[in-house]
């Protein structure tokens, strides 16, 4: 019964309407269902029946609809009351549109647009915001019903007839093939590389294709079916499909991922020649060994992920942290990112002010939802300060001011939530649906592939050097660049500054230098008798009376060797920062934390592992890469041990070693010294707190062995570790069997609350207690009810 009950609560999917990964609305009409509400509320310029006609409310344009007085597309005029303005106005819109906005609730009326997939996405998503998860699971299922009702009504269909190849499909490949035979003519004659031909040639093939789709979709009849198949989003790939059968196919990927320069210039509407058909088996066979061989790959990816953030669970509401990022309107947008998406479901980390009032718009430690930021963008408010996942102090798990929103139920996420889960299959699943994507367009190339994707979200997580590493200056300085006779090249960053030494040279000293002399390195300044003062570093002398002032240049010099094939982003006599890019590639995160510190590193993963999601247009929520970024980032090594129990090499966490610190410079002791490093997921799984996780992970044997050599304690904070011994996993309800949560915002948590998650979780079993609750007429074990207090004791 406990377990029905749960599932019905948690696991129910009306009560799962949002996307954990984003706070999108997981649910949405698609295909036939976005056809028929896309057909119902079209609008066009044809003459219909009952153009014209106006009307009292939405029921009389349903009657007059189904006694057949009017179309569907006629343009008419209908009284809506709306209760913001509190009175009747006359609205100019369509039947279909009437009919449609009779399903949705009063307060998300009156929708006057039509409706394609992500229009109904949007609507869904503000029925949730505005009405709550009952409505919208309702208003899901009646967009549902209305749409396969009126995809049926209008009678839509596909046949070879609607298919039209443009006329202008002719010259276009013309002009492209002659382009083309210059191109070959030209590399026949020395004047550019195989290489350059081979750019030049696809570059041409290219825009050619894009040319031909361009003349289909002119070409196309507005009122085709074919038109509104494409135009709704009911259809996957949109135009793509119908560039394909009415344009040409276009460029094709081999095996490797390389562009055959050779293009298919049919389409399916002509039929293929067979060296066209054999071209394009190579694109569909890609796509089946990769959908075979990837899949593997993103479900491995998932698994470590999971491995690595298993132990993330909420521990507390707040951690009292004074540290965060600042996210703004012109920093760190990644292809389509924007201050809302990296905002909204945040927790503020100081006052928000009205940049022109002052008036504070938010306090510290407000959860910032869709509303509130749009009071903010009314504003003005150009930057703010968040807490973040990544500088959350709290010593075991994190705190849900720092975690912000829920992004699956809205508000702020409750204590005992096992974030590190949702984080790692947030980030795992697209890569699971990303790896079929070459599958879905028939390996036509242009459309961009993960196959480069998944590697290299791989190799950010795993921290691994990446192919083609850029090199990063260590120094603010002066470039020079030394070509060598031999060909090869190497960069040198010169860093130099003015430095100063200061003398007082006692009264019966005899000075040996004069003011403006220059002094070597050990040379003389004064002496007495036997005694002398000797210069650390040679310069330029400046005296006044006895006091004497060296000053001279300090240069330091790094030295990088360059690779032939490098291409280089900066050029002689240029000033550089450090941390700055000094040849085009990926950069190294290891090189990152030792040259620009622990957040820099943090930042340029989040940013990455972005970019790669990003540009296949999978949303995901920055907290999530966070967590699993915050848990590669966590570890210390110790260099000096200070004062503390443990030894120099040894790998703390990050906090821990923090709170270490401070205790030791309490009691007046020396802190111990540690550098941050960078752990790979897979490592970072096997250098978890619990050897049981980690022995279940990868190495069982080693890992067990090691952890019998040091006599390990296992706290069973995780998951894992809890299941594989049976018990309860400290999360979710599970929590409140480990913990009496001392709440910040009330206190302890309230008695009937924890009542009722009590008697939710069992009727409780109890051998042998004496007294009020203890055996019954049955003996020991009998089921009974007990008080919330016994519960806390027992």
């Amino acid at each position: 019964q406990k377990a029905v009950k749960e599932a019905r609560e948690l696991m129910l999917s009306s009560r799962n309407l949002l996307l954990p990964s984003n706070g999108e609305p997981v649910v949405a009409p698609t295909k036939d269902m976005v056809l028929g509400v896309f057909y119902l509320t079209m609008m066009d310029d044809v003459p219909h029946k009952g153009d014209g006609k106006v009307f009292t409310d939405l029921d009389e344009v349903e009657l007059a609809y189904s006694l057949g007085k009017v179309h569907i597309h006629a343009k008419i005029r209908v009284l809506h009351y709306t209760s913001r303005s509190k009175s009747t106005v006359p609205i100019e819109t369509t039947v279909g549109r009437a009919l449609f906005n009779q399903i949705l609730p009063e307060k998300l009326r009156f929708v006057n647009e039509v409706l394609d997939k992500g229009a109904l996405k949007n609507l869904v998503g503000r029925c949730y915001d505005n009405l709550g998860m009952d409505i919208t699971a309702d208003t899901a299922n009646k967009l549902k019903s209305i749409g396969f009702k009126y995809a049926t009504r209008s009678g839509i269909t596909i046949s070879v007839s609607d298919i039209t190849v443009p006329p202008a499909k002719r010259d276009i490949l013309e002009r492209v093939t002659q382009q083309v035979s210059k191109t070959e003519q030209q590399y026949r004659r020395g004047l550019i590389t195989d290489d350059e031909r081979y750019l030049k040639t696809v570059q041409l093939w290219t825009d050619a294709t894009d040319e031909v789709t361009e003349a289909v979709r002119q070409s196309i009849d507005p009122q085709s079916p074919i038109k509104t198949m494409a135009d709704s989003g009911a259809t996957k790939g949109g135009f793509q499909p119908i560039r394909q059968l009415a344009g040409m196919r276009g460029l094709m990927a081999d095996p490797s991922g390389r562009i055959i320069p050779l293009p298919i210039r049919s389409n399916f509407r002509e039929g293929l020649t067979a060296l066209e058909y054999f071209i394009s088996t190579h694109g569909a066979r890609k796509g089946l060994a990769d959908t075979a061989l990837r899949t593997a790959d993103a479900g491995y990816l998932t698994r470590r992920l999971v491995d690595v953030s298993q132990d993330v669970i909420i521990n507390a509401h707040d951690c009292d942290t004074n540290t965060g990022i600042t996210v703004g309107e012109d920093q760190g947008v990644v292809l389509g990112e924007s201050f809302r998406d990296r905002a909204v479901g945040r927790v503020t980390l100081d006052d928000v002010f009205d940049p022109q009032t002052g008036e504070v718009l938010l306090e510290r430690d407000d959860l910032i939802d869709k509303n509130a930021f749009d009071d903010i963008e009314k504003a003005g408010v150009k930057e703010l300060r968040l807490r973040t996942p990544l500088h959350c102090d709290l010593e075991q798990g994190i705190c849900a001011l720092c975690y912000g929103s829920d992004m699956g139920q809205g508000g702020l996420v409750k204590i005992g939530a096992a974030v590190g889960i949702v984080a790692a299959q947030s980030i795992g699943e697209p890569g699971t649906q990303l790896t079929l994507r070459t599958f879905h367009t028939g390996g036509v190339a242009g459309v961009s592939d993960i196959t480069h994707g998944l590697p290299r979200i791989q190799e950010l997580f795993e921290a691994r050097n990446p192919k083609g590493e850029a090199i990063i200056s260590d120094l603010d300085g002066r470039v020079e660049l030394i070509n060598r006779d031999d060909g090869s090249r190497m960069l040198k960053i010169i860093a130099s500054e003015m430095r100063r030494e200061d003398y007082d040279i006692p009264e019966e000293w005899t000075i040996l230098v004069e003011d403006g002399d220059e002094v070597a390195a050990k040379g003389k300044l004064a002496k007495n008798g036997d005694q002398e003062i000797v210069v650390e570093n040679g310069g330029k002398v400046q005296r006044e009376g006895n006091k004497i002032t060296i000053r001279w240049e300090f240069v330091e010099e790094e030295e990088y060797e360059i690779e032939s094939a490098a291409r280089l982003r900066v050029s002689d006599g240029d000033r550089v920062v450090v941390g700055e890019q000094l040849t085009e590639g990926s950069l190294n995160p290891n090189r990152i934390l030792q040259v620009l510190g622990r957040e820099a590193a943090q930042l340029y993963l989040l940013e990455e592992v972005q970019k790669v999601y990003r540009s296949q247009g999978v949303p995901i929520h920055d907290k999530h890469i966070e967590i699993i970024v915050r848990q590669m980032t966590n570890k210390v090594r110790l260099v000096t041990n200070g004062d503390s129990d443990y030894l120099p090499g040894e790998l703390l966490d990050y906090q821990k070693f923090q709170v270490m610190n401070q205790k030791l410079m309490e009691l007046g002791k020396r802190p111990a010294a540690g550098r941050p490093i960078l752990l790979g997921i897979t490592k970072a799984a096997l250098n978890t707190e619990s050897f049981l996780s980690a022995s279940s992970f990868q190495h069982t044997i080693n890992v067990l062995a090691q952890a019998a050599i040091e006599g390990k304690r296992d706290d069973l904070f995780g998951l894992k570790e809890n299941v594989i011994l049976g018990k309860l996993i400290p999360a979710g309800t599970g929590y409140h069997h480990y913990h009496t949560i001392e709440d910040e915002t009330n206190g302890s948590q309230d008695e009937d609350e924890f009542a009722i998650l009590t008697t939710e979780l069992d009727e409780v079993e109890i051998d042998g207690l004496t007294g009020e609750n203890g055996a019954g007429e049955n003996g020991a074990g009998e089921v009974t009810n007990i008080t919330p207090d016994e519960f806390t004791s027992v």
